[in-house]
């Protein structure tokens, strides 16, 4: 099992005059924990944080303002309208645009906008730490022109075009990636702090030991996310299969012509969006989560929500889910449909206590909260060291 996904603990140097008193006689280390940074958090214009239903990277910016309010930050989250959150919430645009996702007009407008957030804090005496960039490419493409240092967490896999853009502007910004796997596939000289995977609250979501007998496929209906394929492996098995998540404007002939046909109420139902509760039902329920992804997911949140709920997941080596899933463990790793149904037969080996504690040892939303506070302090050292060379040259 790679630690690549692991929340490390870094030790790293603090930006002069930022340090608070330290009790008499604590170590050093413990005064630097104590520091109080302000620091802004930009979640993607698209939906509202916390998710009502779809929404990784929302779910995830949620867990992380809140885990650095915990840590006695002065977190402000700017972010769609309709955000609840423990840190200050600053809405940008007049609405989210769930059903516009992607759109330049939408991400320029907002990214525009926080920077107009940060420069005023910055002329009212209160200036910002650094920005946590969840957005996507706008803030980071001029990152050079704001007056505090960005930390770009890369939530999305890389391609050709992509890695094209980070190598051109790696100079602008920090990064911290999700995944080994991530981070290794894209280009070399990012400036990448560490890796720090998306978080989880385990104690929200329940653990269940006695499963019910359904097979559970959660997420996008896109090809690369594999419900056609979950739908086979199932039958294979025997099982009855569940299908979970949103048909979103593209997918709808991909859902018609392979997932649609096959969905009968009883060997498989599709029962939509999900969320809250009934999402952590569903997946407490599950005898297994069937992942049979084609593409190189970058971390994926239904894998850890799964094991949290003591329920294994049995995915395709692709992407993050070899650093996720330890094999014979906390699920299975597999080649095809037909070893996705053998492994159907021999969850009984598995212990749902097990999968639940690889969760708690290794995503847990506070050892991410520490890892990212790490990073922070990491990126303003390295931002001030970088000032310093400038002035004296």
């Amino acid at each position: 099992m790679s630690s690549a996904a692991h929340a490390t603990d870094v030790h790293v140097p603090l930006t002069p005059g930022r340090r608070r008193p330290a009790r008499r006689g604590a170590r050093e280390h413990d005064a630097l924990r104590s520091l109080s940074l302000q620091i802004a958090v930009l979640a993607p214009p698209w939906i509202a944080v916390p998710p009502s239903g779809y929404g990784g990277i929302e779910a995830a910016v949620a867990e992380i303002a809140g885990a650095l309010v915990r840590r006695g930050h002065r977190v402000t989250l700017l972010a769609p309208p309709g955000s609840q959150s423990q840190a200050h919430v600053v809405p940008l645009l007049a609405e989210a645009h769930p059903d516009e996702m992607g759109q330049t007009l939408f991400e320029v407008d907002h990214v525009a906008r926080a920077i107009e957030v940060i420069d005023e804090a910055g002329r009212r005496g209160r200036p910002f730490d650094l920005i946590h960039d969840h957005s996507g490419f706008g803030l980071v493409a001029v990152a050079d022109r704001v007056a505090v240092p960005v930390l770009h967490t890369l939530h999305g896999p890389f391609t050709p075009e992509t890695s094209a853009f980070y190598r051109h502007h790696a100079q602008k910004f920090w990064v911290t990636a999700l995944s080994r796997a991530q981070l290794e596939s894209g280009p070399a000289d990012l400036r990448c702090v560490n890796i720090v995977p998306n978080p989880i609250d385990v104690g929200a979501w329940p653990l269940r030991r006695r499963k019910d007998g359904y097979l559970l496929w959660i997420g996008r209906m896109t090809p690369g996310k594999g419900p056609h394929r979950a739908i086979a492996a199932a039958a294979r098995a025997g099982r009855p299969l569940v299908l979970a998540g949103p048909v979103q404007p593209g997918q709808e002939e991909f859902f018609k012509r392979h997932v649609e046909p096959y969905i009968d109420g009883d060997s498989v139902r599709y029962v939509e969006e999900v969320g809250g509760a009934a999402k952590r039902e569903l997946f407490a329920g599950a005898a297994a989560l069937l992942m049979p992804i084609r593409w190189p997911e970058p971390f994926g949140m239904v894998m850890i929500e799964a094991l949290a709920c003591g329920t294994p997941v049995i995915a395709f080596p692709e992407g993050a889910a070899p650093e996720i899933v330890e094999h014979g463990a906390s699920g299975f790793l597999v080649g095809d449909e037909d070893e996705m149904a053998a492994a159907v037969g021999m969850l009984d080996e598995l212990d749902a206590g097990r999968c639940r504690e690889a969760v708690q040892a290794r995503y847990d939303v506070d050892l991410v909260g520490r890892a990212y506070e790490n990073a922070y302090r990491r990126v303003i050292g390295a931002r001030d060291r970088e000032r310093g060379r400038t002035q004296v040259a």
